[in-house]
């Protein structure tokens, strides 16, 4: 009895370990905050493991934002929604945009070719396509932000990050991922499903004890977006790249903050 007890906490340790490690490649994957340097490689378990912290990652992000959200209050609500929109942008690297703006590009220059939408979407120049579609995103936006501080509701801020990055957990978790050699492809493949409906579960609970009756609606919105993109990428794709998974994450928040506005 005394060996099965050390070894299973040695289990117990090792598997803290492994979900401490996985939280920090989240955060240095999904952010630009520093995090400790690891001196090895992080396996794929480790990567797989990482997505199921995705949704907790941009609630820190969220939090954020409403720290600076309230270090900036007494400005112009126009002012803030500009402000915090930058430190959104800057605090994830415009990882997701980037994935947008590439995804736009492919899905138009690609006339409903798969193979060639693939192909344009790992060309790193942006064509016009993608930079109208970033210019009108964030021009949303910033329209949504204002409208939220203007009315005092800051849930939107703290949520949104959230909501986007549970959409990249249920995009690796409901979707194939068709790049062989893809930065998804280790996330995708290694991904505990059982813990990642758990993840997605338990960010449904949040925005529930936040919006109350309102998440009703609000996850509606984001659950039809998210199954409408899945069957495009099904249809033109056959599942799931980064880029798709970045522009996935962007129109969820976005779907977020507009819907938030609207119902102000």
């Amino acid at each position: 009895p005394v060996l099965q007890e050390q070894q299973t906490g040695r289990l117990l340790f090792s598997d803290r370990l492994l979900m401490k490690q996985a939280f920090l490649l989240a955060i240095q994957f999904l952010t630009r905050l520093p995090v400790p340097a690891s001196t090895l490689p992080p396996d794929e378990v480790s990567q797989g493991r990482a997505v199921l912290f995705y949704p907790l990652v941009g609630a820190l992000i969220g939090l954020m934002l409403c720290l600076v959200q309230m270090s900036i209050a007494e400005s112009d609500s126009h002012l803030q929604a500009a402000l915090l929109l930058v430190f959104w942008v800057g605090i994830s690297g415009g990882l997701h945009l980037d994935g947008l703006a590439d995804l736009a590009d492919a899905w138009v220059g690609g006339q409903g070719d798969r193979e060639r939408t693939l192909e344009i979407m790992k060309d790193p120049r942006s064509g016009p396509i993608a930079v109208i579609t970033l210019i009108l995103l964030l021009l949303v936006k910033f329209a949504a932000l204002s409208a939220l501080i203007s009315s005092g509701s800051m849930s939107g801020l703290l949520l949104a990050p959230m909501v986007g990055r549970a959409g990249l957990t249920a995009a690796l978790r409901y979707l194939p991922y068709v790049r062989p050699g893809g930065i998804g492809e280790a996330q995708a493949s290694h991904l505990p499903h059982a813990l990642a409906e758990r993840a997605l579960a338990v960010s449904v609970l949040v925005c529930v004890l936040f919006w109350g009756w309102l998440a009703l609606s609000l996850l509606a919105a984001v659950a039809t977006v998210f199954l409408l993109l899945r069957q495009a990428m099904l249809r033109r794709l056959g599942g799931i790249t980064g880029d798709a998974a970045g522009a996935i994450c962007e129109l969820l928040e976005v779907t977020v903050l507009v819907g938030l506005a609207l119902s102000v």
